[in-house]
């Protein structure tokens, strides 16, 4: 099937009925956002001469266009490669070259040029062609490119009804993080029930900005970033707002700690849902639901918070050891998925997929376990593990502690070499107000985890690297220490 079959469905259905937003204002119905897809499919195939399977890329921020080149692309039989715009031109150019696409659409106005004055006829398209082709964020290396297909694809959108949250006819999709991953990926959760979607006029985040969006329309879903979690928990209760035109905020993308995220459900109230997956899998491994959020009188409440829930329904998960055997509960292992919702493979990179995807199953890279009950808690990336004296520490177990600290607002723990141990724990720390002493925080890791676990060096920053989707570059973090920068603590 091709995904763009649903916006056929719809329009036909009910061509009247409002598709898109762009901040309150209506900016196409059904009806036109198809017609919109139409000519542009048919502006691709006869003006620019592109065959089924061409990639074109999506260079552009959030704009109610996005969805018009999204949809004109599939319904042309041709895959997108959405990349986000705030990347650097380097970036942009790799990925661009990397992914042989014919066509850069990196602006809104370029496609009201290349559309033509005819509709096109939707083109088939076969369930495992290429659609998306979704490149990782490339924290370490080169990106490499997740060949999405449209039964990936659809499989994802059906995972989301049964997992995560249901979508009513009169529900919208606010579209605050970017459209090339995450929320774009969600576009189909809304589009497919015949709900609208929504753009900021800012085309992108502005706590501000959402909470009057979520007022305005109502039964508001949005995928976020757990930084912009906190951001819109913070603006929330400062302003007194109890953001009741919010639905579901589903987050994902990177570690909530348990400290931000109990904040946020007391700003927000128990609407809150996580999902895990990565690119390679969309938005598609384990997802801890509003229930599981709002269970607080359950003996394991916190336990759950800190986890990414339970597996989807649309995949198969399991710890493994090393050698591929699956690991009991209470054992850390590395996390494995499949099911249709695995890419096939990664773009033009055969080492890669070698290395990800072995006898149908993907290793993810992610350190975790499950409980008795069968949820899984990550531990860390496979590669930020520290082993310190022959013993194993995930940094995100010593960030949750340092975040109970009122004065901590943000941490990153990282290793060091060490000639006697190995590698020694630094956490890298930005304040709220002024820098704790490191006595207190070495008392409060004292209080909640094993003395080896306590970091041996505080480093107080003004702010943490991250990357254009939110995620601590811990390489630099490490880039820092083997440069020699004095410690700070």
């Amino acid at each position: 099937m091709n995904v763009a079959a649903w916006l056929d469905r719809a329009a036909r259905a009910d061509p009247t009925r409002a598709a898109v937003y762009l901040g309150t204002r209506p900016w196409a119905t059904y009806g036109e956002l198809a017609l919109r897809a139409a000519r542009l499919a048919a502006g691709l195939r006869e003006r620019l001469a592109l065959v089924s399977g061409e990639r074109v890329a999506i260079v552009m921020k959030n704009a109610p266009e996005y969805l018009e080149a999204l949809y004109g692309i599939w319904w042309a039989g041709l895959a997108a490669v959405p990349v986000n715009a705030k990347l650097h031109p380097k970036e942009v150019a790799y990925i661009v070259e990397n992914s042989g696409a014919r066509l850069t659409l990196d602006d809104p106005r370029r496609i009201a040029d290349i559309a033509a004055e005819h509709p096109a006829a939707l083109a088939p398209a076969e369930a495992e062609a290429l659609a998306w082709l979704f490149y990782t964020s490339g924290t370490t290396g080169r990106p490499k490119g997740a060949m999405l297909s449209h039964r990936n694809l659809a499989a994802m959108t059906f995972s989301y009804f049964c997992d995560v949250d249901d979508v009513a006819h009169d529900g919208r999709l606010l579209h605050a993080a970017p459209m090339s991953h995450g929320s774009g990926l969600y576009n189909f959760t809304h589009l497919a029930k015949g709900a609208a979607q929504v753009v900021p006029e800012s085309g992108g985040f502005e706590s501000a900005e959402a909470l009057e969006l979520l007022e305005d329309h109502g039964k508001v879903s949005l995928f976020a970033a757990p930084t912009m979690v906190k951001r819109l928990a913070e603006s929330a209760a400062a302003a007194g707002a109890r953001a009741s035109g919010l639905q579901t905020l589903v987050y994902g993308g990177g570690p909530m700690y348990l400290a931000d995220l109990r904040r946020a459900m007391e700003a927000l109230g128990p609407r809150l849902a996580q999902i895990y997956g990565q690119g390679e899998s969309p938005m598609t491994i384990t997802a801890l639901s509003r229930r599981h959020h709002g269970e607080i009188d359950h003996p394991r409440h916190l336990e759950r918070l800190a986890s990414v829930g339970l597996p989807q329904a649309a995949v198969e998960v399991v710890v493994r050891d090393a050698q591929g055997r699956a690991l009991p509960a209470g054992e850390t292992g590395e996390v494995t998925v499949r099911g249709d919702v695995v890419m096939p493979g990664y773009w033009c990179n055969s080492e890669a997929t070698a290395s990800a995807l072995r006898d149908g199953w993907l290793w993810t890279g992610d350190l975790g376990a499950f409980d008795d009950d069968g949820f899984l808690t990550l531990k860390d990336r496979s590669k930020d593990l520290i082993v310190s004296g022959g013993s194993n520490i995930y940094p995100r177990e010593v960030e949750e502690v340092l975040l109970l600290h009122p004065a901590v607002a943000e941490a990153c723990v990282v290793g060091r070499p060490d000639p006697e141990w190995g590698e020694a724990v630094v956490a890298f720390v930005v304040a709220r107000g002024a820098p704790p002493a490191a006595e207190a925080l070495d008392r409060l890791c004292l209080e909640h985890i094993a003395r080896f676990k306590r970091p041996k060096e505080y480093r107080f920053v003004a702010q943490l690297p991250k990357n254009h989707y939110g995620k601590v570059v811990k390489a630099q973090l490490r880039g820092l220490l083997a440069a020699g920068a004095p410690a700070l603590r």
